[in-house]
């Protein structure tokens, strides 16, 4: 008999083979210069109906996140468009709010994961384009543990474990907390709407029809994303659901799960505290080579299983279409079609010059780099701003970017070890107002990232011990400590232009977009070295982006 694993594995070569959809050759990261193209408009389709609509009628040239298998499979047969697929870093869950009554009950936290029938949702709904999930990595990740407890469904079994437990039931079936006398009040489940993420929306149906099976008296919540997220930073809610899209590395965990990031606007948005987790988060964070980070990250992983903060539902697969009228295309087993290097690399097949059209599935939250944690924001801000490693869309190893050379060290010995990143940064990159790009620039993003202590940057800033520009080119980041992942932290974060941060009086409430720039007619203050120059976000159109003429890729002065 086939394990599951290969079964999955077989499936998704299936989907590859016979569904039209392929992987790009490989791809020569270094052989890129770009962009190609020098009008990009992100433009807004927030129906997926409307979407596959305007990729038809070619209003849309790039359409990602396809969640729809009846989409899939009518665009795999479309000679006009070209699919591409990948197993991302993907997982989507149902989150508690664990702060308060009734889910700070672990009892009542399980007995919900035993009666959420996660395999039949992923069946019906995405007919073999997710797989489902019981660990807290996506099974894409090398750091995935599948050796974790499995709240394998069972309605029967969630009853008996109230009652063992001693809930009981209301005559009109409602569960009643041990020694009360009184039902659960109704709850709710916040979720996006049917509009903008159907299939999201039918999922949180199906959970809370599951639990209500079992005497929970939960009801869906549609909102506004903007909406749910605020309400989820101010930790308003009883439940929720959610996708992440995650990085390679596993130290996400501690982000999402250590009790230091329960703060507002921070990750660990259910509330969850737990010490014993909390110290194997810490040798996770801080692990000081790959063998000890792996150990850290399965056993929090089957730590988080008992403790149950979420129900892990799924991860998906990664869909995207691209018309035909476009050459250079970068996609990958580790990367579908709608990527940076994409966008670096595509242009018109019949070499006649145009813009870009590319789906933004929501509108942007705000286009604060500083406070928004919106993936719509980002998938903007991304094209804004750039960082000092980058990662091959290919093998997933860094790459040099706004840095050309790195140098990791270990300094110090027993208590005082430290690790110490040393960057060498490219000479003459420019930001988009002219102003040359210097150390400066990079030291004074990371101060200012600590000192406001900014949520979204804190986990990778906090342990900065010391930040020195010896010379013109050279950052020297010493940690407070020793860590795997601190490279990644420093060299992956965003590196903001000094000059527009220092005129920054509140980073939580700051609209780069619709400030202009005091000197540079045309621009705002949403100024960055990336490939992109933001130009004009029209609220329910598009956001405008052209050619960053000075990008270091293209060799501009």
């Amino acid at each position: 008999m086939m394990s599951r694993a290969r079964v999955i594995l077989a499936a998704f070569a299936a989907l590859v083979i016979f569904s039209g959809i392929s992987f790009a050759a490989t791809v020569d990261v270094s052989a890129i210069h770009g962009p190609k193209i020098k009008d990009l408009y992100m433009v807004i389709y927030r129906d997926p109906d409307s979407q596959i609509l305007a990729l038809k009628k070619g209003e849309l040239d790039v359409l990602g996140d396809i969640t729809r298998p009846v989409d899939v499979e009518q665009l795999s047969a479309n000679s006009t468009v070209s699919l591409s697929i990948s197993r991302g870093f993907h997982l989507f869950f149902m989150g508690f709010n664990l702060r308060k009554s009734p889910w700070n009950d672990t009892t009542l936290r399980h007995a919900a994961s035993l009666a959420v029938p996660a395999r039949q949702i992923v069946r019906d709904i995405f007919s073999g384009y997710s797989e489902p999930v019981s660990a807290y990595l996506p099974p894409v990740s090398p750091y995935y543990e599948p050796d974790v407890k499995k709240w394998e469904y069972s309605p029967d079994s969630a009853r008996k474990l109230l009652k063992q437990a001693g809930w009981k039931l209301s005559a009109d079936g409602t569960l009643i907390p041990p020694g009360g006398s009184s039902p659960l009040k109704p709850l709710k489940l916040l979720s996006p709407t049917a509009q903008v993420a159907p299939t999201t929306a039918e999922v949180s149906e199906r959970i809370a029809r599951a639990l209500r099976d079992i005497g929970i008296p939960v009801s869906v919540e549609p909102l506004d994303f903007s909406t749910m997220m605020k309400r989820l930073d101010a930790h308003d809610f009883d439940q929720f659901v959610m996708a992440w899209s995650l990085t390679r590395d596993p130290d996400s965990l501690f982000a999402f799960f250590h009790s230091s990031m329960d703060v507002r606007g921070g990750y660990n948005i259910q509330g969850l505290h737990d010490k014993e987790l909390d110290t194997v988060l810490e040798a996770l964070r801080f692990a000081p080579d790959r063998p000890a980070a792996e150990k850290a990250a399965r056993k929090s992983q089957k730590m988080l299983s008992e403790l149950t903060p979420w129900i892990p539902i799924y991860s998906r697969y990664m869909v995207t279409a691209v018309r035909n009228a476009w050459k250079g295309i970068v996609s990958t087993d580790a990367s579908s079609a709608d990527n940076i290097w994409t966008l670096l690399n595509m242009e018109p097949a019949d070499g006649i010059k145009r813009p870009v059209m590319w789906c933004l599935s929501d509108e942007p939250r705000s286009l604060n780099p500083l406070s928004t944690g919106s993936a719509y924001d980002w998938q903007v801000l991304g094209l804004v701003y750039d960082s000092l490693i980058a990662i091959d869309p290919e093998t997933l190893e860094d790459t040099p970017w706004l840095s050309t050379a790195w140098k990791v060290e270990t300094a110090g010995k027993g208590s005082g070890r430290r690790t110490r990143l040393t960057f060498t940064l490219r000479e003459g990159v420019k930001w988009h107002d002219g102003a040359p790009f210097t150390p400066m620039d990079v030291k004074a993003t990371l101060e200012f990232l600590k000192e406001n202590e900014i949520p979204r940057y804190y986990d990778s800033v906090r342990d900065i011990e010391s930040i020195d520009t010896p010379d013109g080119k050279t950052v020297i980041v010493t940690m407070k400590n020793t860590s795997f992942w601190h490279l990644h932290n420093i060299g992956g974060s965003p590196v903001f232009p000094a000059h527009i941060l220092r005129n920054v009086k509140n980073w939580e409430t700051w609209q780069p977009a619709r400030e202009p720039h005091p000197s540079q007619k045309g621009l705002t203050m949403l100024v960055g070295t990336g490939p992109f120059v933001f130009r004009e976000y029209r609220p329910g159109e598009y956001v405008h982006l052209v050619r960053n003429e000075k990008f270091w890729l293209l060799g501009g002065d």
